[in-house]
């Protein structure tokens, strides 16, 4: 849908507009206070970055689990060299280390936004150079056009006589240097995207992985969902299929293998509830220390030893009644127990059921393929599956058991569709209807022109206000309202990516991507240059272009050069206090402390908050930094004093970021793409450079001369407006020639790189991470005291992987040895719920043997549970020392 057609069918724009219809506009030539404003806001955010960077240079050495986890918490292979303690000891290290690093710990994808952030830098510091020095004295020097402050080096500026016309060949000639400079730059980057991605997936690390082998298919008609058919279908490929992991509906299975995990977490509350209690009555006076008494650690404890020390009014307690507060109470801990063992009987029973019950349990319409060789797997994504339409249509390579969302796997086609149609249609109505909030925050950044109108009374007390104050309240409060706005926005729109069907959390993040891109750039660039600066225009504005919408173009562009004032104030809120709380990681730090004072309950929830480590939101975090990207295009001629505030901004970011991917960011290898967010964020910044180029077209076109007595008008750019047209043709080719050489390539793999395994049409590289097959390698458990040890290669409850998928143990030997599949790899594509066990309840093991005594009463109702690698300060906090959590291993 066209711009204007969003902005003139918006009944909320024409409510916004009639809040400033009376207002006086601000003109380029009153721009002491829009000039001050910025400069408020640049100082402001100067302070804030000087106070979070110095919070970053004090706690960097304190504080290793919120500033370097990468050093110690995740595997060998990728942790990095930990960073010098002194307080600036550290910089030379850290600026000398080679963003290849990044590459090789941290994937590629991690890799890829560092190279973005270091194309633009590249992109914008020649041409912010070159700019200034041709572009500044040509539209402040010497020129008759009014504005004063910043709004003297604006290309509105140029006067209307016509030998100060002829300055339109300077910005034209800036404009089609920093058109070629961008277009080389682009396509030089993604020829190393390419070569990079192309280098992870031949590597041996990766290509020898099941990962790299395994392709989800969804949308399977029902008559071809067989192993037996499917295995005819794609064992046609080169070296067959090695196993076949067929979806069935598994009807309540699920909700009672997630309500089992509930009660599980339950329990290791309310037990560690109770001993804290104990802790606190013994501190108190109110119970005596009788610990000196316990038994040894072989012996069995009185299960009722909590009684000694807590009184029964006391115990944890809950109502069953699905109101809260409401229906029977009884006791946690009893009650859990006793449901738990319950479940287990109930999933066990349904699991036997599903293996021999086809008909009430059917294999549903997607299926996870693992072949024997890794070009099979891409030739299977690429290859036309079915005869007819939407059948088998949706397949996605890489496959990995922990970025799959269960709950799309099984939906048909045409549900997707309906769906994805739909989550778009809604999408589209959020960019319409999210004008209302945007238009508020456009409102406030001109609130003086609103206050200096008499229309407008309740605003007057605006003007007995220092103009400090009024650039702060112009200035950063609109940027602040902006980014809660693009907070919540994400949140939503994610949810559309995932009721759409989409099957996988990395796809996810990409369906997001570009939701996200396009609302940042029709409402937080178009949007917001139509609103700011111009507020005493905008009724008049959206009048003209209901009228006629072929003004949109002239509008606009009258409407650019008047909102670089706010990107200004934007931008330096993003780059200065964005980039320093990337150092800071004040949220981080105040979060962990938080929840370890509050949430540290269990020792599982407290090896969590201990362990677990961030990762970056690809599906939000490249869109923002596409909005920088194309304010920054959309502004690098008309009002080139924006471009050293985006190399600044870019270059901030470079280093916040370099080191977040260095030192805090676990990038887990399961969502990991080998980049393709790049390429999108490649197609989005051709968006930017075709608005700003068709914007400065018709300015030229719209550029009058004047005579001295100010008439005789006549057009003066007309050479101009024709040759940006060409290079407006000269973008389109390249753009089309870019995605007809990359668009293939960024998701194939060439037979040229695979042909025979010789390693001569291999790139080199240096990749030491793996794929990090979690769900494929062995898994690694904690010994629970008295617990069974799982037999390997046996199914749950005697429950055969193929007889899941309808083959017998026959056919499962058979493959497991053409495949040379582990246990574990056999399992890796069943739903959670067939093969996980129940989660052992890990207890304290507390000096009064109350957690010891839960264990042992567990385990006589036939209960999983463990004590071991945890134990309680004399305060009574909860502390462990495990490697992981019992029934979690590590991903």
């Amino acid at each position: 849908m066209p711009p204007f057609n969003l902005v003139s069918g918006s009944a909320t724009l024409v409510l916004a507009a009639s809040l400033f219809q009376q207002a006086a506009a601000q003109s380029a030539a009153n721009s002491e206070a829009t000039t001050s404003t910025v400069i408020s806001s640049i100082v402001l955010n100067l302070i804030i970055f000087a106070i979070l960077f110095t919070i970053f240079v004090l706690a960097r050495p304190r504080f290793k689990r919120v500033y370097a986890p990468r050093t110690y918490l995740v595997t060998k292979e990728e942790q990095i060299e930990p960073l010098p303690q002194s307080l600036f000891g550290w910089l030379p290290v850290w600026l000398k280390t080679p963003t290849t690093t990044i590459l090789e710990k941290s994937g590629l994808d991690s890799y890829m936004f560092i190279e973005y952030l270091e194309m633009m830098l590249w992109i914008f510091v020649p041409i912010w150079l070159l700019s200034w020095i041709v572009l500044m004295p040509v539209y402040g020097a010497g020129t008759t056009g009014t504005g004063t402050g910043f709004n003297r080096f604006i290309l509105s500026r140029v006067g209307k006589s016509p030998q100060q016309q002829k300055r339109y060949v300077a910005p034209l000639l800036i404009q089609w240097i920093f058109t070629f400079w961008l277009m080389w730059n682009v396509r030089s980057r993604m020829s190393k995207f390419i070569k990079l991605r192309q280098q992870f997936l031949v590597s041996p690390e990766h290509a020898n992985t099941a990962q790299a082998k395994t392709v989800l298919i969804t949308g399977i008609p029902n008559e071809l969902c067989s192993e037996k058919k499917l295995r005819s279908i794609y064992s046609q490929l080169p070296g067959g299929v090695a196993k076949i992991w067929l979806n069935r509906n598994l009807k309540e299975l699920p909700d009672l293998y997630d309500e089992r995990e509930k009660w599980v977490n339950k329990l290791e509350g309310a037990e560690t509830s109770l001993i804290k209690t104990a802790y606190k009555l013994v501190k108190k006076g109110k119970a005596e220390d009788n610990s000196g008494s316990l038994p040894g650690a072989d012996v069995e404890i009185n299960a009722e030893v909590a009684d000694q020390y807590v009184p029964k009014k006391k115990r944890p307690t809950h109502k069953l009644g699905k109101i809260p507060c409401m229906g029977e109470k009884v006791d946690t801990i009893h009650w859990c127990r006793e449901e738990i063992a319950r479940l287990n009987k109930e999933i066990e029973r349904m699991r036997s059921e599903i293996n021999v019950d086809y008909k009430n349990y059917p294999p549903q319409s997607s299926a996870f393929i693992l072949f024997n060789t890794q070009i099979a797997a891409h030739m299977a994504a690429k290859a036309v599956a079915h005869h007819e339409p939407y059948r088998m249509t949706n397949r996605y390579v890489e496959a990995h058991p922990d970025d799959v969302v269960w709950a799309n796997m099984n939906m048909n086609p045409y549900e997707r569709k309906i769906r994805t149609l739909i989550g778009w249609a809604i999408t589209i109505g959020l960019i319409v209807f999210w004008a209302v909030p945007v238009a508020f925050v456009g409102i406030v950044s001109n609130i003086k022109g609103l206050a200096n109108n008499d229309t407008v009374p309740f605003l007057g007390w605006l003007n007995s206000i220092p103009n400090v104050v009024v650039g702060i309240i112009q200035g950063i409060l609109p940027t602040v309202l902006l980014a809660v706005l693009n907070m919540l926005l994400p949140i939503f729109l994610r949810l559309l990516s995932r009721l759409s069907g989409t099957p996988t959390r990395s796809a996810i993040e990409l369906d997001l991507q570009g939701r996200f891109a396009a609302f940042q750039i029709v409402q937080n660039f178009l949007f917001l240059t139509l609103i700011s600066g111009n507020a005493g225009q905008i009724a008049q504005f959206v009048t003209q272009v209901g009228q006629n919408p072929a003004n949109f173009p002239g509008l606009l562009a009258e409407a650019i050069p008047k909102g670089s004032l706010f990107f200004l104030s934007f931008i330096a809120l993003t780059g200065l206090s964005g980039a320093a709380s990337l150092f800071a990681q004040v949220a981080g730090l105040a979060v962990y402390y938080v929840k370890k004072f509050l949430l540290a309950s269990t020792p599982r929830k407290v090896w969590h908050i201990d362990h677990d480590t961030g990762a970056p939101a690809w599906g939000t975090l490249f869109p923002q930094m596409t909005l920088i990207t194309v304010i920054g295009i959309g502004y690098v001629v008309i009002a080139p004093i924006v471009n050293i505030f985006v190399v600044f901004t870019f270059f901030l970011f470079y280093l916040g970021y370099k080191y977040l991917f260095l030192y805090v960011y676990d990038n887990k290898p399961a969502g990991e793409t080998s980049g393709l967010f790049f390429g999108k964020a490649i197609r989005h910044l051709f968006a930017g450079l075709y608005v700003e180029m068709v914007m400065l077209t018709a300015i030229f076109f719209l550029a009058q001369s004047e005579d001295a007595n100010g008439g005789n008008r006549m057009q003066s750019a007309i050479p101009e407006g024709a040759f940006m047209i060409i290079l407006i043709v000269i973008v389109m080719g390249f753009h089309y020639f870019l995605n007809d050489s990359f668009k293939e390539l960024e998701t194939a793999l060439p037979l040229t790189l695979t042909a025979g395994n010789s390693t001569e049409g291999q790139l080199q590289g240096n990749f030491t991470r793996t794929s990090g097959e979690t769900a494929y390698t062995e898994k690694r458990h904690i010994n629970a005291q008295g617990s069974p040890d799982e037999t390997p290669g046996a199914g749950v409850n005697g429950l055969q992987p193929h007889g899941v998928n309808g083959a017998g143990v026959g056919s499962a030997e058979k493959h497991q040895s053409a495949g040379g599949l582990t246990p574990e790899q056999e399992q890796a594509f069943f739903h959670p719920s067939l093969t996980g066990e129940q989660k052992p309840i890990w207890l304290p093991n507390d000096k009064f043997g109350i957690g010891r005594a839960g264990v042992a009463s567990a385990r006589k109702a036939g209960l999983d549970a463990t004590y071991e690698h945890t134990s309680v300060t004399e305060k009574g906090q909860v502390e462990t020392d495990a490697y992981e959590p019992p029934g979690e291993p590590l991903v």
